[in-house]
């Protein structure tokens, strides 16, 4: 389906008259292309002031050229994108309902929408050029984004007729979902929305050694949440730089692909954890709920957010999601001697029950894995396993004599003082 012989003023009234994909235009370069179909349309239309309108037309063409050049892809690679993580009634009813039962008014106005997208992905970058040169009389063509397209595997790349393509489309917002869901694969809660990250920390799972048990079986839960059985909380409890953080990290690194994304909620924000819970019940993919370093202060409101949502309240609790914490407090809730009842004590009759009511707390986590400080042996492993996936080649007992002294002279033996020992000693042995 050629656009090439499409007029500015048709493709812009066509682009208007969308229905539910409009927004794939609501960013800098889809809204610098609709303005350049307009400027190009009233520089055709404007006879009083035409150089002012051409000077008009160039800019809005370097505008939208410059904001190709700033996201270095295609211009149909960028169309592509836009429509497959488009956030709009269809790709969201079409999460929850099988296209038989979606209205036909929606099944056809997302039709009409891809038909006019289908023009607008096979207008040609030079096309539009000369169609900027003609509208300026300029003796030279622009130059036009030239950039091949490398999103060919995609669904909606060379169908004759996007029309056709809707239960294909359907199944892929099923799988994948749409909007910053679709976008991104982690998110963090501040101040009552979720935050995409667009640089996660990426951690792969092959550099967390010495902790096989907890790590294979918070593994097999994980996979378990993906397959869509019902996983289980996790409370990884343990020493500190022991890599409880890093292998929450490194699950979704490995399995992204699958469908898994993290959202790390900071303790201040854990009383709006119903809300969270609520925000993605209904999305496809599958969530951790990420707490890093959690402890308790006596009557914290979090705590009673994070009790409701572990052990389920009037609210259904949400098959696609778990919550994995790490502390360095196996009890989690801070315990002072003079919170326990003395003999004396009347103020309350079952005071022992209050004190292990918060003691009891990480009992409410399905599972809690525990991490203890490496031994020498078992920090020397690390040391070895990080030094070989670095490439670092120094005799055995160096790297060992050294890894010894960093540990002594730092934070003591840790997977977190390994990693830092071996980035240093890359830093040095590449510095000379």
């Amino acid at each position: 389906m050629s656009c090439e012989k499409c007029e500015p003023i048709n493709l812009y009234l066509s682009i208007a008259s969308m229905l539910l994909y409009r927004s794939v235009f609501n960013n800098k370069i889809g809204k610098a292309f609709l303005k350049l179909l307009k400027t190009i349309h009233n520089s055709n239309a404007d006879l009083k002031t035409p150089q002012i309108s051409s000077a008009l037309c160039l800019q809005a063409y370097s505008d939208w050229f410059n904001n190709l050049a700033i996201t270095n892809e295609s211009w149909q690679d960028y169309l592509i994108t836009q429509i497959l993580e488009n956030e709009n009634p269809f790709s969201q009813q079409i999460q929850k309902k099988s296209l038989e039962n979606l209205p036909i008014s929606l099944i056809n106005a997302a039709k009409y929408d891809l038909e006019i997208l289908q023009k607008v992905y096979h207008l040609k970058p030079q096309t539009i050029s000369e169609w900027v040169q003609k509208t300026t009389d300029i003796n030279t063509m622009p130059i036009s984004w030239e950039l091949e397209t490398k999103n060919t595997n995609n669904i909606l790349y060379q169908k004759q007729n996007w029309r056709d393509i809707l239960p294909e489309l359907a199944n892929y917002y099923q799988q994948k979902g749409s909007g910053i869901f679709a976008k991104y694969q982690a998110f963090s809660w501040h101040q009552g929305k979720l935050i995409p990250i667009e640089n996660p920390h990426r951690v792969k799972l092959s550099t967390i050694v010495e902790y096989d048990y907890p790590k294979n079986i918070l593994i097999q839960n994980t996979e378990s949440l993906l397959k869509g059985y019902r996983a289980l909380n996790v409370l990884l409890y343990g020493a500190r730089g022991s890599g409880k953080s890093s292998l929450v990290k490194g699950l979704l690194e490995e399995y992204s692909q699958q469908g898994l994304r993290l959202t790390e909620v900071p303790k201040p924000e854990l009383k709006n954890l119903p809300q969270i819970v609520e925000k993605l019940r209904h999305a496809p993919q599958k969530f951790i709920i990420f707490v890093d370093d959690l402890s308790f202060e006596e009557d914290d409101e979090a705590f009673k957010s994070l009790k409701m949502v572990l052990e389920g309240s009037v609210i259904a609790r949400s098959d696609n999601m778990v919550v994995y914490a790490t502390s360095n407090r196996r009890h989690l809730v801070r315990e002072y001697f003079a919170d326990r009842p003395r003999p004396s004590d009347s103020d309350e009759i079952h005071s022992w029950d209050t004190v292990q009511e918060k003691l009891s707390f990480s009992d409410r986590f399905g599972l809690t894995l525990t991490f203890e400080s490496p031994n020498q042996e078992s920090y020397l492993k690390i040391v070895h396993h990080l030094a070989s996936e670095e490439n670092i080649n120094i005799s055995i007992q160096e790297l060992e004599k050294r890894a010894i002294f960093w540990a002594k002279r730092h934070n003591g033996r840790s997977g977190r003082t390994a990693r830092q020992f071996i980035d240093y000693l890359k830093a040095e042995i590449g510095a000379y």
